[in-house]
């Protein structure tokens, strides 16, 4: 098993074992960036945390092609086709299996949370 731990909160990005690479919930952060998206639109803080997803994903070895499922985590379920937009236009003609969440609020505001599973093989 091989992982990557993140200085801060106990948990790593993501977790390589059993040939899977399994990726850590990513919320809507903008890296070097003060100002939260806490108060964007739901579609920009979907692009972001898919943004996130794919730079943990690439730091792993493997790219969204070589995701297999997600879970999305929202907290308005009014909001499925903004985010489903996005996520066809990330993952293009690959379409990972994909579980939706309803959630009650989510950590710092946002309105998703997106964590992955992928094959370890490019």
């Amino acid at each position: 098993m091989t992982s990557r731990n993140a200085d801060g909160p106990h948990y790593s990005p993501f977790v390589i074992g059993g040939g899977l690479v399994f990726v850590s919930g990513q919320l809507p952060f903008r890296p070097g960036r003060d100002t939260s998206l806490a108060a964007a639109s739901v579609r920009v803080q979907t692009e972001q945390a898919l943004a996130n997803l794919k730079a943990v994903l690439e730091s792993a070895g493997v790219g969204p092609a070589q995701v297999v499922r997600t879970t999305v985590y929202l907290t308005d379920m009014n909001d499925w086709g903004e985010i489903d937009a996005a996520y066809r236009a990330f993952f293009g003609a690959a379409r990972p299996a994909r579980t939706v969440v309803s959630t009650g609020p989510l950590h710092f505001g946002f309105a998703i949370e997106i964590d992955a599973i992928a094959t370890a093989e490019t």
